[in-house]
């Protein structure tokens, strides 16, 4: 069976087009993968890149775009809603078809000895890959930022699992890891009130005692007059995208906001959609092959409202066609 693994790498940089641009030449043109997916946000700042391919296609297509963000990028002057460590955030590897996570894990340990030795960036293993507890939970790993990372990187407990330890002047830091397949998915509201968003986001996640699986932070989405929570399902078979929906449209009456859109950044399932669309047809499931799978996703989106959705989003569909079936 022919492997076949995603990776998402996350780059500080949602502007610049030029810049952007010359980050995606590498998985252009690099035989073994294909660029599924890419979106970028000029208030989060930050370019979502979606490939999947052979794990060696895919190690060389990244290490060179990590090459050309680390020139291209300087977080001396960077500012955007999105936290971040470095000029590439963060490099997540997910298997999909014929790959272990156990495979998982050690391509990703490939890679961040590669970014820390031959491109000198400190590089932390979190998420499956993580060499300590503390690492797992990448939000723990970032808390600081580029900023706080120069004092940061210097505490015993965080000295980098690759690379130099002190952060590169321009290019800070960047996480690798191998995780399950994630859900990026934000929900903008009518309210531009950005504390108003953020406390949803703290009643909404897990760690304010809310949906289990579930990240969430508030993101103020200035050009709009709107603010955003932005959040990140980590296991969609547990933690649903309706589940999350709902419960930010019930938090946010309190603050009299209602939803006017939503967004899903990069790749989804096509499971996601089949449980979520079952929620708003009041259906106990939708079994795979029974509603036909575009008009399956047309009516999920119309139900969450979200905007910009594109077919080649959903994972299985976009994969079945690059293999031709």
């Amino acid at each position: 069976m022919k492997k076949i693994m995603e990776c998402v790498p996350n780059f500080s940089e949602g502007r610049n087009m030029e810049v952007m641009e010359a980050i995606l030449e590498p998985f252009k043109h690099t035989e073994g993968m294909t660029l599924l997916d890419w979106s970028h946000d000029e208030d989060h700042n930050r370019m979502v890149v979606t490939l999947v391919g052979e794990p060696e296609a895919l190690k060389t297509s990244v290490i060179e775009a990590v090459k050309i963000a680390v020139k291209k990028i300087d977080l001396n002057h960077h500012t955007g809603q999105h936290p971040r460590m470095g000029a590439v955030d963060v490099i997540p590897f997910v298997p999909v078809k014929g790959v272990t996570q156990e495979e998982a894990i050690e391509l990703s340990k490939e890679v961040g000895k590669i970014i820390g030795e031959e491109i000198g960036i400190p590089v932390f293993l979190y998420e499956d890959s993580a060499t300590t507890p503390e690492r797992q939970n990448l939000a723990k790993i970032r808390k600081g930022q580029f900023e706080g990372m120069k004092e940061k990187i210097h505490e015993p407990e965080w000295h980098p699992d690759f690379g130099p330890s002190d952060i590169h002047p321009t290019a800070g830091v960047v996480a690798v890891g191998a995780r399950m397949f994630l859900v990026a998915y934000n929900v903008n509201l009518d309210d531009p009130n950005v504390d108003h968003a953020t406390a949803i986001a703290k009643r909404v996640r897990h760690i304010g005692g809310g949906l289990h699986f579930c990240k969430g932070m508030g993101v103020d989405l200035t050009e709009r007059h709107q603010s955003q929570v932005s959040m990140n399902l980590t296991n969609y078979k547990k933690t649903a995208i309706y589940r999350a929906h709902e419960m930010v449209r019930m938090e946010a009456k309190r603050y009299g906001a209602k939803i006017v859109g939503s967004e899903i950044i990069g790749m989804i399932p096509e499971e996601a959609l089949r449980e979520t669309l079952a929620y708003y047809l009041h259906k106990e499931e939708i079994a795979e092959g029974e509603m036909d799978l575009e008009e399956m996703a047309k009516q999920a989106v119309d139900f969450l409202q979200v905007e910009n959705f594109q077919m080649d989003q959903v994972l299985e569909y976009k994969l079945a066609k690059q293999q031709g079936k």
